[in-house]
Formats: structure tokens, sequence, C-alpha cells
């Protein structure tokens, strides 16, 4: 079986969430450094006189592995991933402590 091309496969959910559904005057940009294969949603801009900055979502592919490093969306990008065909043992949680881990049903590290 032919394995899934994941920095493919990663960009693909990234760019769906990169539609700025926010009722604001905020800026949504897509970062892909494909080279070291890290991967980010970022909402920034200003809404009246608050600046507003924040990283969506961060992903990173390590070793063979997607390590989640932030994921503020609803649904989940873990489970996102495993709906299109990645085996959960090549998702890591890293948001989550290491010693927390075990105890999802994904990978540990």
């Amino acid at each position: 079986m032919e394995r899934i091309n994941y920095q493919e496969l990663v960009q693909n959910i990234l760019t769906k969430h990169s539609g700025n559904d926010l009722d604001t005057q905020t800026e949504v940009q897509l970062i892909f450094d494909t080279k070291r294969q890290h991967y980010q949603v970022i909402h920034l801009g200003w809404e009246e006189q608050k600046r507003v900055y924040g990283c969506v979502i961060h992903v990173d592919i390590k070793d063979g592995k997607i390590w989640i490093q932030r994921d503020r969306t609803e649904t989940g990008i873990a489970n996102e991933l495993v709906a299109v065909g990645v085996p959960k043992e090549d998702i890591v949680l890293a948001f989550k402590a290491p010693y927390l881990r075990q105890f999802t049903e994904f990978a540990v590290g």
C-alpha cells in the first residue's frame, strides 16, 4: 500500500482552515516551511485599538509522524487526519505533556 503524503495532506487541511471565518478585520496567514516541514495558521491584525496575533494551528512533520504543536480548532486536526486515513500511531499530540500522551489514542512521540 502506498504511504500517504503527509506534507501535502497537512497543507490541504490547513488551507481549509485559513478561511477568515471570524467576524473581524483580522488577516489569516498560512505559513508553510516545506523544507523543514513546519506548518502554521496565524491570525493577525487589529480590532479597534487592540492588536490581534495568534497561532491557531501549528503542525510539524518529524521522523515520519505528524506532530500537532497547537490546535485551537473545534473539530481537532488529529480527528481530521484520522478521517482521511492517517493512522493514529503516526499522530503525536505534542501540545499534551509527554507523560499524558500515553493516555490518548495517539502516538507518544
